[in-house]
């Protein structure tokens, strides 16, 4: 993985990762005052968003493109992501994957900051979903 750098991406550069999302027919987006950060080669091959909320952060958006999957790629990210992320980092995910947030730090979260427990209610009307949360001290 030497050839990847894992970055922030600018203000004014935003657009590449929703473009980056779309052209992998991704529903994800770039959105609101999240700083994006972005696995780069020549191009990018994975995104993240991290989302101020209250007591920390809200990690959303992660993808990877196919090719370079199994590579360490999204946990490169995620770890350059969270170096300076104060506070606790909620997400959500998919059952299947909690093993590979697990491995990362991050446990099965009790409590959520009150805007996120909102958003899981909606968010498991539609489809099962596991919150997870890597505490401030790891």
């Amino acid at each position: 993985m030497p050839d990847i750098r894992f970055l922030p991406l600018p203000e004014l550069q935003r657009p590449l990762a929703d473009k980056f999302y779309r052209a992998h027919h991704s529903a994800m987006r770039a959105r609101g005052e999240a700083q994006v950060w972005v696995a780069r080669k020549a191009q990018i091959v994975g995104a993240l968003c991290l989302t101020p909320v209250a007591g920390g952060h809200w990690l959303t958006g992660l993808f990877v493109e196919q090719a370079e999957r199994g590579r360490g790629v999204a946990a490169g990210l995620i770890a350059a992501a969270l170096i300076g992320a104060e506070g606790h980092v909620w997400l959500f995910c998919e059952a299947e994957l909690v093993g590979f947030y697990q491995r990362l730090g991050f446990v099965e979260a009790l409590e959520l900051p009150q805007a996120l427990a909102g958003r899981l209610a909606r968010y498991r009307q539609t489809r099962p979903l596991v919150a997870l949360v890597r505490l401030e001290d790891q």
